[in-house]
């Protein structure tokens, strides 16, 4: 849906805006936190906005829950591209940000990001020396390199700007850097996909039917072994089951010594077999 920008932000301002409601960090705005959303911008709507005389109010209006919910329903009808009844931070975007200022648009995917292989793809290629973080220096790689694959040019000095935005707003804990879980904000990476099995599944057809679908899920490549960011996928997923947020260098000790105790055969990957017989899995050649 084409229209004018609800509210007048640059980048900067709308992720202001975005970390003022997304008040869990779950990266969605959803329940109450959209409630609030929506009165907020009942507030600072300007008498401009053609939306004001489309939804018979004005910013001098009294504002009701009744209309607050008015105003949620039409925009979440055209904005909620999942629909799911809450917001992502590109959905937000789309319906707030000027098209110049709306470089997070360039992270909206035809399919989600559901598959921590991916999502470990892109962790490696930027992180270019291996340190277990994505510095300043790498993060502007990555950006440069998105607006490059959406064929949008991009001066340098919009690209700095951008990069401070996204390390300002990303970096939870103000180091200078982005770990797994700050790019994984970013990326909009989908629930982890393990949390849908029983880890403690009783019967021996049960475990074996999940590890069938576990690991079709991560060996993307369908060789019949996992390699490379089909590991990582699996080794960030399987540790985030019991520690939510972990660091590069966590996933690097843990990677390593799953190879040490499941490659069998030493060669740097894992054969289902292999892993099977890790998970204590009896499954039939």
């Amino acid at each position: 849906m084409d229209s004018d920008p609800l509210v007048r932000l640059d980048a900067a301002g709308f992720l202001d805006l975005w970390q003022r409601f997304d008040a869990d960090d779950n990266g969605y705005i959803e329940g109450k936190e959209l409630d609030n959303f929506f009165h907020h911008l009942l507030e600072t709507l300007d008498s401009e906005v053609s939306t004001v005389s489309l939804l018979l109010l004005t910013p001098q209006s009294t504002i009701t829950e009744e209309k607050v919910q008015k105003v949620k329903e039409r925009f979440m009808s055209a904005y909620d591209v999942t629909a799911d009844g809450r917001l992502q931070i590109q959905e937000l975007a789309n319906m707030i940000l000027p098209e110049d200022e709306n470089f997070l648009l360039l992270f909206r995917r035809e399919t989600p990001l559901d598959n921590s292989v991916e999502f470990m793809r892109i962790w490696r290629q930027y992180d270019a020396d291996s340190s277990g973080f994505i510095s300043v220096h790498e993060l502007r790689d990555f950006l440069q390199d998105l607006f490059q694959q959406h064929g949008k040019a991009i001066s340098k000095t919009k690209l700095q700007e951008y990069t401070d935005t996204m390390m300002k707003h990303f970096d939870k804990n103000k180091d200078g850097r982005l770990d797994l879980n700050d790019l994984a904000r970013i990326l909009a990476l989908q629930e982890n996909f393990l949390l849908q099995f029983k880890m403690d599944a009783c019967s021996t057809e049960e475990r074996k039917r999940d590890f069938e679908k576990i690991f079709a899920h991560y060996d993307v490549s369908k060789t019949g072994a996992l390699e490379g960011p089909e590991v990582d996928g699996f080794v960030k997923d399987m540790m985030e089951l019991a520690k939510p947020s972990i660091s590069g260098m966590d996933l690097d000790k843990f990677r390593q010594i799953l190879l040490r105790h499941c490659d069998v055969n030493k060669d740097g990957k894992i054969q289902k077999s292999e892993l099977a017989l890790c998970l204590g899995i009896k499954i039939t050649p």
